[in-house]
């Protein structure tokens, strides 16, 4: 499968390569010795929180990396960044061996038929395995060239740098075979270009292509709300140029281009395809994934958005209307987050949690900092607020506690998953577990006033425990339910009352308790269940 536009061969830009695996495998830590930056170290719980685009530059030649989160609730964003990309690295630790992230990244890549590289990681640590990381990678369909397959495995430590080279070589390796398959495909030359001299063809065919006006395209591939700056996207140029000034349409939003900058916060003019910038100028933040295109105006702009902004609004709409049945709780929720991608991702995790009893309902949904706004959406939808690397706002604390919002803020998210889990378990009725603590055959009804009652009775098994419950049986069937109130043996008080013992027993129930009655007596047990 190729992503190389028609008018563009594949050699002539750098490959994008998407580098999957599982969390904590080490994938951030590779790019990180690769771009000799120190991104791994700055990213919280050491997991990366949303895509990056990095560039590289091995002997010369340039390669766009998209370093995707590894966690599980990143399963969207993996996804994402493994459709933009020409060539995948299969990132696996070498003393883990495959797990379930790796298992996901694996099915995205064979279902769009990406080349890629297995990139055993950690080999510097005594307790590697290759060897059977090389089967378990077979056991999932993988089946690597030193097991007599075709997929291409090198070995590497992000710690000593291990195969990094390897690795690079691997890559511009792949991207080439890439290319040469496209070349070998294109069936519209005339057989005398064929057999001519290949430098010469591919020369003409640069020297073509250059005086092919391109408008630039390509994919969104991280969005926010800037306070200084307004709505700013991370894009990924697929095709063409894309220069400052231009007008730019996504699917939802549109502008032009006030300020571009590289991967290194360094202000560009313009840029060419797998370069991955970050921009403003859009009128709005538009979500992750969209696709662009440069037009010729913002009018043109604004009149191709206008197009689809309905369809955009209703797939955009945060509230959700849900069908709740009798017996159902709901956790009414507000989510807050930095970017588009992590509500995204957000929206993915919470359909982790079970909701046959109770429903998690997400009133709001936005990127920015807590507000007031907010707060008051809260207190009049019964909701909780949590949010996602995001700030309260300095004027908001007094409201939140006149109002008494609960607010949750974390820079993980799967703990911010784990407290909107642990706050929904409240809702659910809890488990009720009963013991069993003995049997009272009743030798006397002495008195009744409603459902109150005083009745004697001799311990047949067990003991009597003053504050039980207690089941009536008759001929031996159930009628019913009540409780002791109070227990006396030889007309004191008493806490407990044991086998073969007489006693005076106060109970409440609305079943009339007779002579030749036995109350079954049991403790209830109350547990918090966990969703």
């Amino acid at each position: 499968m190729s992503n190389t536009p028609k008018n563009q061969t594949a050699s002539s830009r750098p490959p994008i390569v998407v580098v999957l695996g599982h969390v904590d495998h080490g994938k951030t830590s590779v790019l990180d010795y690769i771009r000799k930056s120190k991104v791994a170290q700055g990213e919280s719980g050491g997991i990366t929180q949303h895509i990056g685009a990095y560039q590289a530059d091995h002997e010369g030649k340039i390669i766009t990396f998209i370093d995707t989160p590894g966690h599980e609730a990143f399963s969207a964003m993996r996804s994402r960044g493994a459709k933009v990309a020409d060539i995948a690295v299969l990132v696996v630790a070498a003393d883990e061996g495959v797990k379930p992230q790796t298992k996901e990244a694996i099915g995205h890549i064979l279902r769009l038929g990406m080349p890629f590289v297995v990139a055993i990681n950690k080999m510097d640590r005594p307790t590697a395995l290759p060897d059977k990381v090389k089967k378990e990678l077979a056991d999932n369909g993988v089946l690597v060239e030193s097991l007599g397959g075709e997929i291409p495995s090198v070995f590497v430590s992000a710690k000593t740098g291990l195969g990094i080279n390897d690795l690079m070589e691997m890559i511009l390796l792949l991207w080439e075979m890439e290319a040469s398959k496209i070349s070998a495909t294109d069936e519209l030359l005339p057989i005398a270009d064929k057999i001519a001299n290949r430098n010469q063809i591919a020369d003409r065919k640069k020297e073509i292509a250059d005086k092919l006006p391109i408008e630039a395209s390509g994919v969104i591939i991280e969005s926010r709300l800037d306070q200084g700056k307004g709505p700013v996207a991370t894009v990924l140029v697929k095709e063409g140029i894309l220069t400052a000034k231009d007008a730019l349409a996504t699917e939802s939003a549109y502008g032009i281009i006030r300020s571009m900058e590289d991967f290194r916060g360094k202000r560009i003019e313009k840029a060419g395809p797998s370069t991955p910038i970050l921009i403003t100028g859009l009128n709005q933040v538009p979500p992750v994934g969209e696709e662009w295109s440069v037009v010729s105006s913002l009018q043109e702009a604004k009149d191709k958005v206008a197009i689809k902004i309905e369809k955009e609004k209703r797939k955009r709409e945060p509230a959700e209307i849900l069908e709740i049945t009798p017996g159902k709780k709901v956790l009414n929720i507000i989510l807050k987050a930095d970017v588009t991608g992590s509500l995204e991702a957000i929206r993915e995790a919470l359909q982790s949690i079970p909701q046959e009893e109770v429903i998690i309902r997400i009133v709001k949904a936005e990127v920015g900092d807590v507000g007031e706004n907010d707060i008051k959406l809260a207190s009049s939808a019964k909701a909780k607020i949590y949010g996602f690397r995001v700030k309260q706002q300095s004027n908001t604390d007094q409201l939140i506690e006149r109002l008494e919002i609960g607010v949750e803020i974390s820079d993980i998210i799967y703990e911010l998953i784990q407290k909107i889990r642990h706050n929904a378990s409240f809702l659910l009725e809890p488990e009720v577990t009963s013991q069993k603590i003995g049997k009272v055959r009743i030798l006397a009804a002495f008195k009744s006033e409603g459902s109150k009652q005083i009745v004697g009775g001799r311990v047949l098994s067990g003991k009597a425990e003053r504050n039980t419950n207690f089941s009536i049986v008759r001929n031996e069937e159930e009628i019913g339910k009540g409780k002791i109130t109070q227990l006396q043996q030889n007309k004191q008080n008493a806490a407990e009352v044991t086998k073969d013992k007489e006693c005076g027993i106060m109970a409440e129930s609305n079943i009339q308790i007779e002579k030749n009655d036995v109350l079954e007596l049991f403790k209830e047990e109350r547990k918090k269940r966990e969703l």
